[in-house]
């Protein structure tokens, strides 16, 4: 499995055309804020402070078109230099899963065997040969052709915050989410992505929740305890 190349140059805009479209650009913004100027209290509740990780699903399936608008909503957040390191593979068949079972601690695989969707979120090492297509107006691949190490913190942290990203969008689209790290991503690596310049960075259940397996909040840091000023 390959993610897409751009290898052919596009041309960015300039002129009255980047004028235009720098003006649609603000004009959306500002019709944006005038419409919404922050979300509701529930709407906050919904996506982060009232949301909790689950590890028990009901059996309904999440439908395909919930997952392309995941991905789109996931897809509009901000990376550095718009590189979209992240890659999303969605593990719903049973031999999808029972590959992916191989990889997983034994505590988890329960777990992600009922999840009706299982996404690894991953990233691709050669995130900058899509460039020309996702940062037109300067060639930036020279800023990472040739260097390893720089191409593999780029991927890792900027696909990261898009799995954020994701995990946040799936629960504004009335998903449930439950994040996995209890699993080799040598093996994962092995058995989805030998032969490409992906790498895995963890696994996220999707489904829609079976809420009497929840236990209590654990605690979270104060203010005071996790923020300062300089």
């Amino acid at each position: 499995m390959n993610a897409p190349t751009h290898t052919a140059p596009v041309t960015a805009p300039v002129g009255e055309e980047l004028q235009r479209l720098r003006e649609a650009a603000q004009a959306d913004v500002q019709a944006l804020r005038k419409r919404k100027t922050a979300l509701s209290p529930d709407g906050i509740d919904l996506i982060l402070r009232g949301a909790r990780s689950h590890y028990a699903w009901q059996a309904k399936p999440v439908p395909q078109e919930v997952l392309e608008e995941l991905y789109a909503i996931t897809a509009a957040g901000p990376t550095s230099m718009n590189t979209c390191p992240a890659r999303f593979i969605f593990v719903t068949s049973p031999e999808g899963k029972e590959r992916l079972a191989k990889s997983l601690k034994a505590k988890n695989i329960d777990k992600m065997m009922a999840a009706p969707v299982t996404a690894i979120i991953a990233h691709d090492l050669e995130f900058w040969r899509d460039l020309p297509f996702l940062f037109p107006h300067e060639d930036r691949r020279p800023f990472f052709e040739g260097k390893p190490e720089h191409c593999e913190a780029t991927a890792f942290r900027n696909g990261t915050l898009q799995g954020a990203y994701f995990m946040i969008a799936a629960r504004a689209l009335g998903l449930d989410v439950g994040a996995m790290s209890g699993f080799s991503n040598e093996i994962v690596d092995e058995e989805f992505f030998s032969g490409t310049t992906l790498k895995s960075n963890f696994l996220c259940n999707l489904g829609y929740a079976d809420e009497t397996a929840l236990f209590q909040r654990l605690p979270r840091f104060s203010f005071a305890q996790a923020c300062s000023y300089e």
